[in-house]
């Protein structure tokens, strides 16, 4: 369905202030989050980066609290910065209607509106799978 790609701000976390900053309208229900992530190009670095830009509490509190978003994703290998690691992730998880697309590789895609496509592998017995994202202007 329709997914709004946003930059967030380059020199925080996605906190509960860089959400508000965002000024997500009302009743978007999937939103990419580009981070600094993608500008120093951590998808395509061997090995673990722990400074990678995520959510933190407060700002997964504030998504779940004041917006309609159904589906977030982020463009590392996690979805919660890494001070955040846990407490984030419990936000998302105590919203399971909220569905959580880590791994995104957003550096030649422009902000705006897409048709968003996820395709998911078919696997017995598991809560999660990688897909293939597809976005359509």
């Amino acid at each position: 369905g329709p997914a709004l790609l946003v930059d967030v701000p380059r020199h925080t976390n996605i906190t509960a202030e860089a959400m508000e900053s965002l000024n997500i309208p009302k009743g978007v229900r999937r939103v990419l989050f580009r981070t600094l992530n993608t500008d120093r190009g951590l998808m395509w670095k061997e090995g673990g980066d722990m400074s990678y830009v995520g959510f933190t509490e407060d700002g997964a509190q504030w998504l779940v609290d004041n917006t309609d978003i159904k589906l977030v994703g982020l463009d590392y290998l996690s979805i919660a910065s890494f001070d955040h690691a846990c407490s984030a992730h419990v936000v998302f998880l105590k919203n399971a209607d909220i569905i959580l697309v880590e791994h995104l590789k957003l550096e030649y895609v422009e902000t705006g509106l897409y048709m968003l496509h996820c395709l998911p592998l078919r696997l017995v017995g598991s809560d999660g799978s990688p897909i293939r994202c597809i976005l359509i202007k």
